[in-house]
């Protein structure tokens, strides 16, 4: 199993018979994740390993007062620091999964900057630059949604440039390197990001087809290309590809070649047909046991059935691909599909055309890796003459390639932050 991925067990032993069990859902009004948990009795290593998950934060305020407000699974142990040029608070806290989204935490009034991410030794980090010398308190600290939620609120507020002297003085460090105290990462071994690009379709099956002949198969190899080179002009990222010619490729060898990668994220790329020939934009697909949608369910059928058309049993899975979709173990890999899959529509809004609601969720099969993050990017709608057109543009094709490159830099620090 790849590291950084809890595994959720079910030990089958008299009172522990079960982990205890979680659901997980987005609010729609806060967007904060929230973990609804049963009352079923569970040892707390069992369930949580070693390491904390903060689950939610945001910022509200102005040039002289600012709330922060931290939840996490369950409560951890911190110790805040300070530094000066610039100003700066640090809360060092043990290895954490930070699981909101990147954009919870943006410059708010006194605060010009957040950075955070685990910096090794089984420590990680959320470094906050002020506008002036401020001070940051735990004025807060309670149990929420029957004790599923450790909520932690701080208040940053102005003080003299003396105070803040007084209190970089104070500050006690453990023995760190510059990188670690100003909560920056190198990019040795441990900070490669592996990302397997999945070209969908190949060989004998071609997938769809355009009006003017275009055979899917063939464009998403081409941007798969476009996107592999686009993602090795970046620093700390190594990238595999599921095939690099003409060859065909069944759904579950595709999601083992990610395994086998120990990837950090796999990206299938599509252009689908559909039968209302006026639908065009992107769409990007994370995995769920239900559809969001009809045109959902039509097109993680279209594709599933595709292995069987072609000859591949879908029966030949290994039993934890068969059997995922009831597995908790997934939990957390959702949480980071979901996290990667608004960071692409993020890139896309004002440069690639989407359709309406363009994150959405079904059942590809290719998605079901249980420890590697995924998200299926249809680029657009082979069914469309005008999305075929640029499927085929090779200025476009590189322009998109570079958004979501991007997409994946910006959900970097997110996705390394989870390993152990």
């Amino acid at each position: 199993m790849r590291q950084g991925v809890k595994k959720w067990r079910f030990d089958g032993r008299g009172g522990h018979s079960l982990a205890r069990a979680c659901a997980v859902f987005f609010a729609t009004v806060t967007g904060f994740l929230v973990f609804a948990v049963s009352d079923v009795a569970a040892k707390p290593d069992d369930a949580v390993g070693s390491r904390y998950v903060a689950i939610a934060a945001r910022l509200a305020g102005d040039d002289s007062r600012v709330r922060l407000v931290l939840d996490f699974e369950r409560a951890p142990e911190f110790k805040l620091h300070y530094l000066d040029n610039p100003y700066r608070a640090v809360i060092d806290l043990p290895e954490t999964v930070f699981a909101f989204p990147d954009d919870s935490l943006q410059q708010r009034g006194l605060v010009s900057s957040v950075r955070y991410g685990n910096s090794g030794n089984g420590r990680a980090r959320m470094v906050f630059e002020f506008a002036g010398p401020a001070k940051m308190e735990l004025v807060e600290s309670s149990e929420e949604a029957e004790g599923a939620i450790h909520r932690m609120v701080f208040d940053i507020t102005v003080v003299d440039p003396q105070a803040f002297a007084t209190e970089v003085a104070d500050s006690e460090w453990p023995e760190l390197d510059d990188e670690e105290v100003n909560g920056q990462s190198s990019t040795a071994s441990d900070d490669i990001l592996t990302i397997v690009i999945d070209a969908g379709h190949g060989g004998i099956d071609g997938g769809a087809e355009g009006p003017a002949g275009s055979m899917e198969k063939n464009v998403t190899l081409a941007f798969a290309e476009a996107m592999k080179e686009a993602l090795e002009d970046l620093d700390g990222v190594k990238v595999a590809m599921t095939r690099t010619d003409d060859s065909f490729l069944s759904l579950s060898a595709r999601v083992r070649r990610a395994r086998d990668e120990a990837a950090d994220l796999l990206i299938s790329l599509h252009a689908d047909s559909i039968s209302v020939r006026s639908l065009r934009g992107a769409t990007v697909y994370t995995l769920s046991d239900k559809a969001s949608d009809a045109v959902a369910q039509s097109l993680a059928d279209q594709e599933n059935r595709e292995d069987a058309i072609v000859g591949a049993s879908l029966e030949n899975a290994p039993d934890d691909i068969a059997a995922i979709l009831v597995d908790l173990a997934r939990t957390e890999t959702r949480v980071y599909s979901t996290g990667l899959a608004q960071e692409v529509i993020s890139s896309f809004e004002g440069q690639v055309k989407l359709i309406n609601n363009p994150l959405r969720h079904a059942g590809f099969r290719v998605l079901q890796a249980p420890d590697v993050p995924s998200v299926l990017v249809e680029m657009g709608y082979l069914s469309n003459r005008e999305d075929e057109k640029l499927l085929n543009d090779e200025e476009w094709r590189n322009n998109t390639a570079q958004l979501l490159a991007q997409s994946v830099q910006n959900y970097r620090q997110t996705i390394l932050a989870g390993r152990q």
